[in-house]
């Protein structure tokens, strides 16, 4: 229950916005020009994108047209049937020791916190941990990552600033291995999705990782910023092509009413998002749940 209480709070300013825009569907059961028209506009403000919104709304009409069902429960319906595209789970399987997992996103999204909260999630699962703090590029995303392993008492492996960042994964991935510790989290310099010389270091790192171990990194996940919007579905454009990223945490929801981002993406990739950022405490990073996602949508409308 605490974690469906997180999800709404942080879900607050989209929850409003969706609250207010459906109270005009009533127990409508028939889907007319006006109809369509409304939630268009609903989806589209709450950062959908207009493919999404398209697909949604073509999806809609043909569930209320067969089933007669009112529209907003046939909206809660193809809402979830969009989540369940991909399984939201993050693996804690460690069978492959340690388990990899790269860290990547543009500056500012929140990435190096997400890495200390998901330490700190992953020693509450009993699992050790140690990071590798990849960014190089900035002495104080150095300071920060040791700073989260100082408050969840966990290694930190670290070169000084402007040293290869490939060379310091490697070595966190080494001492790992030797010290039997389950997971390895490694960060990366925050970098622009389009700056192609930048993504090209992130292929160096993942290169020299798979001397070490052929199947690293066994996670690539892309911490995005879910304020920035559409924004955020061209950050993931980029960085899967570049990458092939296998999940997602999303920052900064509680900030927005953008959280249809999370349908769009989810509608282009299929692409599992692990987290949600839902505060700038330690525990502030829940497991994302996308039947607790849409229900905290649409509580306080469907009161």
């Amino acid at each position: 229950m605490a974690l469906f209480k997180s999800i709404k709070t942080v879900l607050s300013k989209t929850r409003s916005a969706f609250s207010q825009s459906l109270q005009f569907l009533g127990l409508k059961t028939i889907i007319d020009e006006d109809t369509l028209e409304a939630l268009s506009t609903l989806l589209l403000r709450a950062d959908f994108g207009v493919e999404t919104t398209e697909i949604l709304l073509q999806r809609l009409k043909a569930r209320v047209d067969q089933s007669h069902c009112e529209v907003r429960t046939a909206l809660k319906l193809e809402l979830a049937a969009l989540l369940a595209l991909a399984p939201q789970t993050f693996s804690l399987d460690t069978l492959t020791e340690p388990r990899v997992v790269l860290f990547v996103g543009v500056n500012g999204a929140g990435k190096t916190t997400s890495i200390g909260k998901l330490a700190w999630f992953l020693k509450q699962q009993r699992k050790s941990v140690l990071l590798a703090a990849g960014d190089t590029f900035r002495a104080a995303a150095v300071t920060q990552l040791q700073t989260w392993g100082e408050r969840n008492q966990i290694p930190v492996i670290a070169q000084p600033t402007g040293s290869d960042s490939a060379s310091v994964i490697y070595d966190a991935i080494q001492s790992a291995s030797a010290r039997k510790i389950d997971f390895v989290l490694a960060d990366t310099a925050g970098r622009l999705q389009n700056k192609t010389h930048l993504m090209d270091e992130l292929r160096k790192v993942i290169r020299v990782m798979k001397k070490l171990d052929a199947s690293a990194p066994h996670e690539v996940i892309l911490v995005l910023d879910a304020s920035i919007g559409q924004n955020a579905l061209q950050q993931m454009r980029e960085f899967h092509a570049a990458l092939n990223v296998t999940g997602l945490i999303i920052t900064k929801l509680d900030g927005t009413a953008k959280a249809g981002i999370i349908f769009a993406i989810m509608t282009e990739f299929k692409c599992p998002i692990y987290f949600v950022g839902t505060g700038e405490a330690l525990e502030d990073l829940a497991p994302f749940e996308a039947d607790r996602f849409i229900d905290s949508l649409f509580e306080e409308e469907m009161k």
